[in-house]
């Protein structure tokens, strides 16, 4: 047959492609994973993490890091940090620091995960943890407690004028410290000045009558700026890019501790088997731009960090469904149902109308059809509808008219999202109750032992109806 799902991929993309192949039995590998034997393992729903991506990842952009400076002869050094808010875990956060990284924090409770990675020895006191967001007392006094504590590279990043003031009050030694820079927000953004950060007009007036002449206690070390619109080629994102390394090139020359400029996160990840983006080239940019704004300023090229979430996490996770039923409500309308909700499992796809890389894992070699998938929730919203790159779904009909696929027709298909492993479970509020009371699917663990063999192993089973009714109140 030539419409087959198999023949639709193939006519609109280049396929196999990395991370995704089709075995010689039909079914989607995920990394060079047998999707099939975890699921007869494991069964769905089921969340897949396959950790070596994570180091994958990080050394793919320490090295195109690496290449930039190369290239443009940069003379500073690049730290690589990872923004723990994207996913907390800790089989997560260690493997990324089994590749020499740094932290980025974002509350008072991520200072307790630092404690307890340097307990374990995953971290020492030379890390570099940078403390980002809106900080309350909470915050500021464990961040004070690390640094009294010896942790030389804790810095503070300023997301006020008045958070100095707790520093100076409770850290009893010389540290380092950070300005955010606020950013302007997007021309369709309903607010013109992003609320964290202070303005950049007002920087070089508050390192002079604050932070000047007080190098004994705490010197700036860092201007920190993120993008939400993320690292992207377009005039909004060199522009405000280019007002920090001005307001670098400016304070550089009364300011000679600063040394840094932290250009957050926001490098995107493949949603779409049509996913296009120039890593390279971007860096190569970047790296070029603030070394040419230094030499005409006549002044130092900073160190350069980044603090990438989304891209070190996203693209070793997966989460697995099974149709249950199809469903035709109308003429045109075809659901597929499967054993799990979007609301519940993957957030963004309703509260943000993220989109992710779509795929099935069996019955490729099955007639398409365009659908729509549904949760199992009895919230209307809980559905998905469209590719990032096309405003439909197709995936292969449930059933075969081809007698040679009748074993394959007895098996539901099996529909993965994959590169989900950014901020789902930490917005979907992960263990505790979800709409409807469906449960938090199993979540399986895919990683290198001590000798180097891929194994797999369960993390946390399906979520019960028993912890849930203890939540409520229901069980004593």
């Amino acid at each position: 047959m030539n419409n087959t799902y198999t023949s639709l991929v193939n006519q609109t993309f280049h396929f196999p492609q990395e991370g995704f192949d089709v075995n010689d039995n039909g079914y989607l590998e995920f990394n060079g994973l047998d999707l099939k034997a975890l699921i007869a393992k494991y069964g769905t729903p089921m969340k897949l993490t396959y950790l070596p991506k994570i180091g994958m990842q990080i050394n793919k952009a320490k090295g195109m890091f690496a290449n930039a400076f190369k290239k443009h002869k940069y003379e500073g050094q690049y730290y690589y940090c990872y923004c723990t808010k994207s996913s907390h875990f800790s089989f997560v956060v260690e493997e990324a620091l089994k590749h020499n990284i740094h932290l980025e924090t974002s509350y008072a409770y991520d200072i307790e995960i630092i404690n307890r990675l340097y307990q374990r020895r995953k971290i020492n006191k030379e890390t570099f943890i940078i403390c980002n967001g809106y900080k309350q007392k909470s915050y500021t006094s464990r961040i004070a407690k690390l640094i009294n504590s010896g942790f030389k590279n804790v810095i503070p990043i300023l997301d006020n004028k008045e958070e100095l003031q707790s520093y100076k009050r409770s850290v009893k030694q010389p540290f380092r410290l950070g300005i955010r820079v606020a950013a302007e927000e997007e021309p369709n953004f309903p607010f013109y000045t992003s609320r964290l950060g202070i303005r950049a007009k007002d920087i070089l007036e508050f390192y002079v009558d604050e932070i000047e002449g007080n190098e004994e206690k705490f010197q700036l070390k860092m201007l920190h700026i993120f993008l939400n619109k993320g690292i992207k080629d377009d005039i909004y994102y060199w522009s405000e890019l280019n007002k920090i390394i001005n307001l670098y090139c400016q304070l550089k020359k009364i300011c000679p501790e600063l040394d840094s400029i932290n250009i957050g996160g926001g490098f995107p990840i493949k949603h779409s088997l049509g996913f296009e983006y120039d890593y390279q080239f971007m860096i190569n940019e970047i790296v070029s731009n603030i070394k040419k704004a230094c030499k005409k300023a006549k002044v130092p090229m900073p160190n350069i960090y980044t603090e990438f979430g989304s891209y070190t996490v996203g693209e070793s996770m997966a989460h697995i469904y099974s149709v249950l039923t199809q469903k035709i409500q109308n003429d045109r309308e075809c659901w597929y149902m499967i054993d799990s909700s979007f609301i519940t499992t993957l957030p963004d796809t309703w509260g943000i109308g993220e989109k992710f890389l779509m795929l099935p894992i069996n019955k490729w070699d099955n007639e398409y059809q365009r659908v729509v998938l549904g949760g199992i929730t009895c919230d209307s919203h809980d559905y998905y509808d469209s590719e990032e790159h096309i405003n439909e779904v197709f995936l292969p009909k449930l059933t075969s008219t081809d007698p040679k696929e009748e074993q394959t027709n007895k098996e539901p298909l099996y529909v993965g999202f994959f590169h989900t492993g950014a901020y789902q479970d930490q917005i979907s509020g992960y263990g505790g109750i979800k709409h409807c009371l469906i449960p938090s699917p199993k979540h399986v663990i895919v990683e290198h032992d001590k000798n180097g063999k891929l194994v797999d192993w369960l993390y946390a089973k399906e979520q019960t109806a028993q912890s849930m009714l203890k939540i409520l109140g229901y069980l004593r």
